[in-house]
């Protein structure tokens, strides 16, 4: 068959299992959403306030359902207000499809009207990209990109399309009609089983999992950092099983949140800058330290010579970029991770004894005043709103861990890691390597589309919402239930945190003592607004706002706190992660 260009490119997106895409249209791709609306009932497109928040609702989409998102953007501004949802999509190691327009293939490198190289720009933010300027090679093209973007450790792509390109017609075979996504990918044609071959390779060799099992059998105190790359991998159950196994505490990164139980026995919490006293006392005193989908950020490590510094370092990941990169490692394992854990556990005693003792649990227990004297208070505590928040939304739902929570970046992302037990994997979203403030309210929306099912709660803080405000239109127009809660302290608070500690409280420009009013804003937008200023107005206020999501209607709290409440622990920068400040 003989399709345009733009109808190839929904054909093939729908072959792809795409039934969701969030984009803005404009005039380079006018083709692709003139099909979008000729296809509308096989696809759904989500109009979005900007384009970045279409990169970030991807993103969201694709870290709170396991598949790939895609995002559509015109060329020139378009295409480079997409760059930084690829760019922290990248950071975070998160499948994306970005789809730009743009100007006619003759106009190309004449400075064009809206035209820039986003190949050239996009270049350091993905895993690879392709400039279209054969409608014949249109299909393989968007197949070889949902490979790409998923495989080994997954990562956005882009595909940019002239103009002339949706509108030129090409042939069109789509693939046998197979339900499940992956085994799609099974029968493409010689050129994609090498490409596919090459991603799935196997990585890990036997000598690498005995030495695992040799280190691990002979660590008096094991201790595991668990990242982001156990979520991708979906190892979670393995995690679980291996550390059992080994009877070792187990840290998480801030993208690992979710990816072990927080309320098991094991498990000591947040690692690193922000992290628990229990977890920066583990790795300081292990003499193993197993390193599993994590990749020793400097969020992490902070004095890199003294962290873990009496520990071997066994490190377990699919990307064999990552092995020495920042801490050099005693052993590796390479390859998906839930793989490489079974077959480690498998070659291991079937309890492997340590010498912890009750260190941990003593640890646990050393936790900063605020954590603990956190109710019955003038002003309300951050661990109040999110516990409260979560166990409303859980009453919604009807199931413990039916939650998803979704963060902007500052002091609520940190509280929110510290206080929300995200009870499974994919429970909990935010920017953490590229620490994007903006991205909350497009990947929450996001995140509602990929999982209808689930109640999902942006914390956000006044900082970042004025970033992403506008989308709340996006919230109104689909009747999205999602229910913000914006703490409100009228400063840029981790940024004035530091200026207290560390810069004798010059606070140069971290006061936001302006408008607008976001109860106001939210009522502009279609959203149910309300604000409190103690437990029992916030009480009322989430009773209320919960009334209006069973109603499929978004809602809005904000929540008065005051401006210099700090998130505790800290580890000033540069120290050894065990010298925090509480």
């Amino acid at each position: 068959m003989r399709y345009t260009g733009a109808r190839i490119l929904i054909e093939a997106l729908i072959e792809q299992g795409v039934d969701t895409v969030f984009g803005y249209p404009g005039g380079s791709v006018l083709f692709i959403y003139d099909e979008l609306y000729r296809q509308r009932g096989r696809i759904r497109h989500i109009l979005v306030s900007h384009e970045q928040h279409a990169a970030h609702a991807a993103d969201g989409y694709a870290r709170a359902s396991g598949k790939t998102g895609v995002c559509i953007a015109t060329s020139g501004p378009g295409a480079t207000n997409l760059v930084t949802g690829i760019a922290a999509a990248m950071m975070d190691s998160s499948p994306l499809v970005a789809i730009t327009g743009n100007v006619s293939t003759p106009l190309l490198g004449k400075d064009s009207f809206q035209e820039v190289d986003i190949a050239g720009v996009t270049m350091p933010v993905v895993k690879h990209n392709w400039i279209v300027e054969d409608v014949n090679e249109l299909a393989e093209i968007v197949r070889s990109a949902f490979i790409v973007a998923k495989s080994g450790r997954p990562g956005p792509v882009l595909i940019d399309i002239p103009k002339d390109v949706t509108a030129q017609k090409g042939e069109w075979s789509g693939l046998p009609h197979i339900a499940n996504v992956n085994d799609k990918q099974a029968v493409l044609g010689a050129r994609y089983h090498r490409l596919e071959a090459k991603n799935k390779r196997k990585l890990w060799n036997k000598a690498d999992v005995e030495q695992a099992a040799a280190l691990i059998t002979h660590a008096e105190r094991p201790a595991i950092y668990a990242g982001g790359g156990v979520v991708i991998s979906e190892a979670s159950e393995e995690l679980v099983k291996f550390a059992e196994c080994i009877n070792a505490p187990v840290a998480l990164s801030l993208m690992g949140i979710g990816a072990f139980p927080q309320e098991h026995p094991l498990c000591t919490g947040l690692l690193g800058m922000h992290g628990t006293i229990a977890s920066n006392k583990v790795v300081q005193n292990a003499n193993l330290l197993i390193a599993v989908g994590a990749r020793f950020s400097d969020r992490v490590t902070s004095d890199i010579g003294t962290f873990a510094e009496n520990a071997n370092v066994l490190h377990f990941d699919i990307d064999p970029a990552e092995i020495n990169k920042n801490i050099a490692a005693n052993g590796r394992v390479i390859g998906d991770i839930k793989e490489t854990l079974a077959l480690t556990r498998a070659a291991l005693p079937e309890i492997v004894k340590n010498r912890w003792e009750d260190a941990i649990e003593t640890w646990k227990q050393e936790k900063p005043a605020s954590h603990q004297e956190y109710r019955n208070r003038e002003i309300l505590h951050p661990r109040f709103v999110i516990e409260e928040t979560e166990t409303c939304l859980e009453r919604i739902g009807g199931m413990r861990g039916n939650v998803v929570a979704v963060t902007d970046v500052g002091q609520h992302q940190m509280w929110t890691a510290q206080f929300f037990k995200a009870g499974a994997p994919r429970s909990f979203i935010t920017s953490g390597g590229l620490g994007a403030m903006g991205f909350g309210l497009g990947a929450a929306v996001g995140a509602k589309m990929a999982c209808m099912d689930k109640s999902v709660v942006l914390f956000t803080g006044d900082g970042s919402f004025r970033m992403n405000c506008g989308e709340m239109a996006t919230l109104s127009a689909y009747s999205l239930p999602i229910l913000i809660v914006v703490f409100n302290n009228h400063v840029l608070g981790m940024v004035r945190q530091w200026q207290t500690l560390f810069y004798e409280g010059r606070y140069s420009e971290t006061t936001l003592e302006r408008p607008p009013d976001f109860v106001k804003l939210a009522d502009a937008y279609g959203v149910a607004g309300f604000r409190a200023e103690t437990e029992a107005e916030f009480l009322n206020a989430l009773e209320k706002a919960c009334t209006e999501l069973c109603k499929s209607k978004p809602a809005l709290i904000e929540v008065v706190i005051d401006r210099d409440e700090k998130v505790l622990p800290m580890v000033p920068g540069g120290k050894p992660i065990h010298e925090q400040l509480l």
